[in-house]
């Protein structure tokens, strides 16, 4: 059973530099009622007006959380945003059609716009809106996880940050999957795959010092897909969209200057949920790439022992794995 502590702090992100004050979006997977119905409830219970932009898909415009948006995920279903990145193109009647065909099997995605991290407890207070209008989910279901995605602002000119935070997650990602499936494979096999070793065995090299065009190449050369826990390719979209449409034409990707990190998993219907939890995972990892120390240890020890978390480096916080 997944952690549904509530009452948990969200913890703060370390400052990069002189900012204080990143905002992280969210995107969290349900099954149950359409869009329609979900953005009719979210607009009565946070206020705002709901906006149809296709059959599966609407915008709650001025709740107390911004922006919101709902849809149904799949981008088949909203060709007249996706057209340009879809192999086959096919109209709205049609769309509009299939989404109404797979939704028993599809999930619904809700997308709150970049939040100050001390207003991230209000999204626990959407969650009531959710379940009332009917959503439901325990992680995954029978074709993938219902995921719950952070989307961190993330420091797009510094390179050195970007692969500590990268080598960072690569380092815990083993007790991340632990822990998110909390010892069920049901929800396990459903998780993203790891970087592959290799991967990380390269980018934890103390030499290793790349320009951005290497440093993108080289992520796209072992992660030619979004589906990995921590998704680099909106931020080196962001960089360099050629080089990356290149190699990925037709990838479901919006250019954000944010480490998209899809590991956790949504389990709306399960009482007391809280995304506290998982947010808390995701800043143990920043607080181990800013302190670089304790970095260089991890990395001498993996590299040494092979091990993904070495044994006596310490903890950071009570979400960090013990060495």
């Amino acid at each position: 059973m997944p952690r549904t502590d509530s009452s948990a702090p969200f913890q703060a992100l370390p400052a990069l530099g002189s900012d204080v004050g990143r905002r992280v979006g969210i995107e969290i997977e349900f099954m149950g009622p359409s869009a329609r119905r979900t953005a009719q409830a979210l607009a009565a219970g946070v206020g705002g007006q709901m906006v149809e932009e296709d059959a599966h898909a609407f915008a709650v415009r001025g709740s107390v959380l911004g922006d919101l948006a709902v849809e149904l995920d799949l981008r088949y279903t909203h060709p007249q945003r996706h057209g340009k990145t879809l192999p086959v193109r096919i109209g709205p009647t049609a769309a509009a059609g299939l989404g109404w065909l797979v939704s028993g099997a599809v999930p619904r995605e809700l997308i709150i716009p970049p939040l100050p991290i001390e207003r991230l407890a209000e999204v626990d207070c959407i969650l009531d809106a959710l379940r009332a209008a009917g959503a439901r989910g325990r992680g995954a279901t029978l074709f993938g996880s219902l995921g719950l995605h952070f989307n961190i602002e993330a420091p797009a000119a510094d390179l050195h940050r970007i692969i500590a935070v990268m080598v960072a997650f690569g380092l815990m990602e083993s007790w991340l999957r632990r822990e998110i499936a909390d010892g069920r494979r049901r929800l396990e096999r459903h998780l993203p795959p790891p970087y592959p070793p290799a991967f990380l065995h390269r980018i934890a090299a103390p030499d290793y010092r790349p320009d951005q065009s290497t440093l993108i190449d080289d992520y796209l050369a072992a992660n030619p897909t979004r589906d990995r826990g921590l998704d680099l390719l909106p931020l080196f979209l962001s960089l360099d969209a050629p080089r990356v449409r290149t190699k990925l034409p037709y990838e479901k990707i919006a250019a954000r200057p944010v480490f998209h990190y899809r590991l956790p998993q949504a389990h709306l219907g399960a009482a007391g949920w809280s995304i506290a939890p998982d947010w808390n995972r995701w800043v143990g990892v920043e607080k181990l790439a800013a302190d670089s120390k304790r970095l260089a240890a991890a990395t001498g020890a993996y590299r040494t022992a092979g091990s993904a978390w070495p044994a006596g480096i310490g903890t950071l916080s009570g979400t960090v794995p013990p060495g």
